[in-house]
């Protein structure tokens, strides 16, 4: 089990406050004023907006949960009904009443009880309410609405999202006791993940760094469509003139960019990075890092690179609950995408518009549609004998945006 790995070093105390604080706890280190439009890749806009300011328009639209209403909901969070457990806390399946009193029938919904034992917990919880209060797409997990509560016996934080009946896309690469994902599924979950990224870096009025890619986080709704998750490390990305921003390193060992592990810089690359890792895993069903392996074969990173996508063995590296069934001219084509996401300079990374353009020429070939497809490798099929039962091919895609340097 991978382990979150934070290094937080503000030792000031609680406020308090029982709803989520609206100063610009996102966390830039640079001042408001020169914020650039990132979608179109402009320069700074006075005018624009920081995140708690969006939010702060929005807020009425999220629902606020008394404690009551989700323990009526859970059970009692009742262990039976717990779907999810982590370093923030845990997760419970739960039954929604209509707010309006109605005999409408509840709402089935993911309620996320935050551990709050010190300040990171709040301000991860805060950080999650004012991201996703603002932030809309249909690639990110939609937040329903909130509960915060400063008692006697602590503070509690919880979170109420739609439910995601297929799990997460961890599950069905590395747990085998979960149907393995077909060759087009993939390609279309990992598409769906891009767009919801290319929303993130390009789409706003602000950059936003997810800093929290990885394959546990894109969860999969009941007809396998993919949308990002946890928001409780995200950040703005940086303003004016500036490359990055500086902050002390959170996230998942093995997905985090090197750069930002070795100086704290923070930039959307750092997200490109954890994307390329996330593809790898996506190609072999093996994790970032496995103990159980051969010493040699415990870093993914380090033992793809023995077989290059040009080479006469790279198959060898292919998830082999695949079958087989996949087309390999596509698997190469994002093997060497990722091998651009995990480039060392971060300048020299692809922009996520750039990736999602790239996955969806793999997608065309696997299917088929694209002359280089018809090339056949034996034992691997290059247009599959009839299509899979996807997720739907008309997710929204976003315009291309050139690539920044």
């Amino acid at each position: 089990m991978m382990r979150c790995f934070h290094i937080f070093k503000d030792k000031s105390k609680r406020t308090g406050k029982s709803a989520p604080e609206l100063g610009n706890n996102t966390g830039n280190s640079a001042p408001n004023s020169n914020r650039a439009a990132k979608s179109t890749g402009s320069l700074s806009s006075p005018t624009a907006r920081s995140i708690p300011e969006m939010y702060r328009e929005r807020e009425g639209s999220l629902r606020v949960f008394s404690l009551m209403e989700l323990r009526e909901a859970t059970n009692n969070f009742n262990r039976l009904l717990k779907i999810g457990e982590g370093g923030f806390g845990s997760v419970y399946k739960g039954s929604i009443k209509p707010a309006d009193g109605s005999e409408a029938p509840p709402t089935i919904v993911a309620i996320k009880k935050l551990n709050t034992q010190g300040l990171q917990g709040h301000k991860q919880w805060v950080a999650e309410v004012q991201f996703l209060g603002v932030l809309d797409h249909p690639n990110l997990v939609k937040l329903l609405g909130y509960c915060s509560v400063d008692g006697e016996r602590g503070i509690q934080r919880l979170l109420i999202y739609e439910y995601m009946h297929n799990k997460s896309l961890e599950d069905h690469i590395f747990n085998k006791s979960v149907p393995s994902i077909p060759w087009i599924k993939r390609l279309h979950i990992i598409l769906g993940a891009a767009q919801g990224m290319t929303y993130l870096h390009e789409g706003l009025e602000v950059q936003v760094i997810y800093r929290d890619f990885k394959s546990s986080n894109v969860l999969l709704d009941k007809d396998f469509n993919p949308k990002l998750s946890d928001f409780g490390l995200a950040r703005e990305g940086p303003t004016g003139n500036q490359t990055h921003v500086s902050t002390a390193p959170v996230g998942t060992r093995g997905y985090a960019a090197p750069e930002y592990v070795e100086t704290g810089h923070l930039s959307v690359k750092s997200d490109i990075w954890s994307f390329g890792v996330v593809l790898y895993e996506l190609l072999t069903g093996r994790r970032t890092l496995d103990r159980n392996l051969p010493s040699s074969e415990q870093k993914l990173l380090g033992w793809v690179k023995q077989f290059p996508a040009d080479s006469k063995r790279f198959n060898m590296i292919m998830d082999p609950r695949l079958q087989n069934q996949y087309s390999l001219s596509a698997a190469r084509r994002i093997a060497k995408l990722a091998d651009s996401c995990l480039i060392k300079n971060p300048k020299d990374r692809p922009a996520m518009s750039e990736v999602v353009e790239i996955l969806k020429q793999a997608l065309e070939e696997s299917q088929g549609n694209s002359p280089s497809s018809r090339s056949t490798t034996p034992g691997v099929l290059t247009k599959p004998s009839r299509r899979t039962n996807d997720a739907s091919t008309s997710r929204p895609v976003l315009p291309t945006a050139k690539a920044r340097g």
